[in-house]
Parts: structure tokens; C-alpha cells; sequence
């Protein structure tokens, strides 16, 4: 399967948003129990630095994009990481190859410090921001309620060796 990274377009949130439902099912990607409109989302994730996978036929097998962490001007190039593959491309390198895309497209853009909270029991993720240059830097106990059930996340950081090293 040849899969390639482009720019996220308008057009493809349907299957953006399909991905993101199947990941939202897994209760083990995100604390959201539903996905917004696409107004919502798009006002929510940094303009830049928004990535889908598409195979031949131009199916989207996943997406990345950025979340600004603060609205003060000093966390300005810092960001929350999201990587979501459709269920039938997981184990096939998207995730990689996203992530790989996306840490490259944020450092463009003047990004120095990507972060990611995944839930412990998404052990695939975790690892994939490893194999990414991830590390985990704390563990944040009871941090928000999914379901009824207090949940806990790992806090992972990527420095950039090429943005903000001076």
C-alpha cells in the first residue's frame, strides 16, 4: 500500500471525522465523547501543520493536526500533538509516517515543543511517539472523568533540535 502525507482540506473532514468516531469508540484516545462540525474543530486546532494519509485512491487513512496548549504569547510554539489512523490502516506505518510529517511540518512553523497526553492504556500510541522522539515526562493521576471512570494520562514532550536552540 503506498500511502502519502498531504495537507488536510475542508472536503476531507467527513472522513477525517469518521476517524476520529472509530478512535473516540476505543474509549482509550481521547476524554471527547463525540466529534464537533468541522467549524468547531477547525477553530480549535492551529491553522498550520494539519496532515492527512491518503492511499492510492485518495481514501484518507488518518490525520494529525496541532492544538495550541495556551493563548499566552510565551507558549507560543508549543502544541498538543493529535494522530488518529483508521481502524483498517492501524499496524501499517501511518501513524508513523504522520507523526514523522507532522513533527517536520510543526518545526517549519517555528514549533519547539510538541506534547501528547495519551491514556496508559493506549500502549500502540505511546510507543509511537517514542519511535517519534516522544518521552514521557509525568503521569497526570485521576486527571479528567471518561464515562464515569476517573482516567490518567501520560504526559509526553518533543524538544526540536532545530527550533529554539539558540
Amino acid at each position: 500500500m503506498t500511502t502519502s502525507i498531504q495537507p488536510l482540506l475542508p472536503g476531507q473532514w467527513p472522513a477525517v471525522k469518521a476517524i476520529y468516531e472509530a478512535g473516540i469508540a476505543t474509549g482509550h484516545a481521547t476524554f471527547a465523547t463525540e466529534a464537533t462540525t468541522w467549524e468547531a474543530w477547525d477553530q480549535s486546532h492551529i491553522a498550520h501543520s494539519r496532515l492527512v494519509a491518503v492511499n492510492e485512491a485518495e481514501q484518507v487513512l488518518g490525520w494529525a493536526a496541532l492544538s495550541p496548549v495556551s493563548s499566552r504569547c510565551v507558549y507560543g510554539g508549543v502544541a498538543e500533538v493529535s494522530v488518529y489512523v483508521a481502524p483498517e490502516a492501524r499496524g501499517q506505518g501511518v501513524g508513523r509516517q504522520l507523526l514523522a510529517a507532522l513533527v517536520h511540518e510543526s518545526e517549519q512553523h517555528g514549533m519547539w515543543m510538541l506534547q501528547a497526553g495519551i491514556f496508559p492504556e493506549n500502549e500502540a500510541s505511546v510507543r509511537l511517539h517514542e519511535a517519534a522522539g516522544f518521552r514521557v515526562v509525568g503521569r497526570r493521576e485521576r486527571i479528567g472523568q471518561l464515562a464515569g471512570r476517573w482516567r490518567d494520562t501520560l504526559l509526553l514532550e518533543r524538544r526540536s533540535s532545530c527550533v529554539g536552540v539558540a
